[in-house]
């Protein structure tokens, strides 16, 4: 078992996610606090075992 990593299908989304990650240095356009927790790929995300990261832009899934 092993965890895949894409980025979201909605182009427009992934447009305007990549936009603002530029604008805040790398850091989560959807969260207020800047620290290393927030730099994305965010530790939230990191340690989830699957799903859609917080703003939209990754999707993990397991792969049997």
């Amino acid at each position: 078992m092993e965890t895949k990593i894409t980025l979201s299908t909605d182009k427009e989304q992934v447009n305007n996610i990549k936009k603002a990650l530029k604008e805040n240095d790398g850091y989560c356009p959807c969260r207020l606090n800047h620290t290393k927790d927030t730099k994305c790929m965010c530790k939230e995300f990191r340690e989830q075992k699957e799903g859609v990261c917080h703003c939209g832009l990754y999707v993990k899934t397991i792969v049997y």
